[in-house]
Formats: C-alpha cells, structure tokens, sequence
C-alpha cells in the first residue's frame, strides 16, 4: 500500500498507473484504484451523459472494491476468533471428563487414597491447562490481526475518497 501510494501522489498519469497496475495481479490500493479506473474507462467509452450518475458508478466500484479486499483481509480471522472462544470450553469439558474418571476409579476400588484419586485427578488439570494455552494466543493474534484489518481497511476507504475526488473534478471539467 505504501509504495503505490507513492507511485500515485507522484504525479504520474493516471492512465499509465492503471497501465502497470492492471498488468500485474494486486490487491489492497491498486486493485480499488484499477477497479475505479476500469469503470471509468468503460463510462467514457460509451460517452456517460449524466455526471451523477457516472459519480454514483464509480462510487458503488469502489464501495464493492473495497468490500473484496476488507473480505480478504479479514478472511482467516474466524478461525482464530474460533479457537480463542471455544479453547476454555474444551478444557473445561476435559476436565468435566478427567473428574469424572476419577469417581469412576474411585468407585471401583472402593479406596479413596490418593494413588487412586491423583491420576485422573492431573489430566483433568491437564485438560484445564490446555484450553487457555491454545485460547490466550489465538485471541491475542485475532486482535492484533483484527486492529491491523481495520487500518488497512481505513486507508482503502480514504484513498477510495480521495481517488473519487479526484475522478469527480475531471468529470466537472470535462463537462465544461
């Protein structure tokens, strides 16, 4: 994102931009700056009439742009967001279980010692133990990769304002 950002504020045209940008498979910045340039293009070769509503054209392109790439983006954050939810129900289920092979054990001896009690007993903590360890670490990852999602997806909305800005002034001028 950064380096077409600077390919785009550095004054080169834009047809030549959309040129190498459509030539080469990308995402984030260029793939709302080639979809936007794409119907633009397709606007002007059927000679667009109404500036609102070629306006409107370019804004839902970039609205359904930026929606495919927030998608992207955000694609693989469930499993995390999944892990980090279910893990502390898992361990909890693991130790429901162990206490209850404990019972178990302790039912068929008839002995209540702690030789008898003290294995079933440990998986069980063992089970406990596992769920935060797989949970803890996905929720920080989908925070982490949430929070960066949400700049990225900021900075496409913003750039996709300022692109329409842009694209807005040049149909006023050519309307003139």
């Amino acid at each position: 994102m950064n380096r077409f950002e600077r390919v785009f504020w550095s004054g080169q045209s834009l047809e030549e931009l959309y040129q190498q940008q459509s030539e080469k498979a990308t995402g984030g910045l260029g793939a709302v700056f080639v979809a936007a340039m794409k119907e633009w293009k397709r606007s002007h070769e059927q000679n667009a009439a109404s500036f609102v509503g070629m306006q409107q054209r370019l804004d839902k392109v970039l609205d359904v742009a930026i929606a495919r790439e927030s998608e992207t983006l955000e694609k693989r954050s469930g499993f995390l967001a999944t892990v980090g939810s279910a893990g502390p129900f898992i361990g909890l289920f693991g130790t429901v279980w162990g206490i209850m092979n404990a019972f178990t054990a302790i039912a068929a001896s008839s002995n209540t010692n702690l030789a008898v009690v003290a294995g079933p007993i440990a998986e069980a903590l063992f089970a406990t133990a596992i769920g935060p360890v797989a949970a803890i670490p996905a929720v920080i990852a989908y925070n982490k990769l949430s929070a960066d999602a949400g700049k990225l997806i900021g900075r496409l909305e913003g750039f996709a304002d300022e692109f329409s800005t842009i694209l807005s002034r040049q149909l006023e001028a050519r309307s003139r």
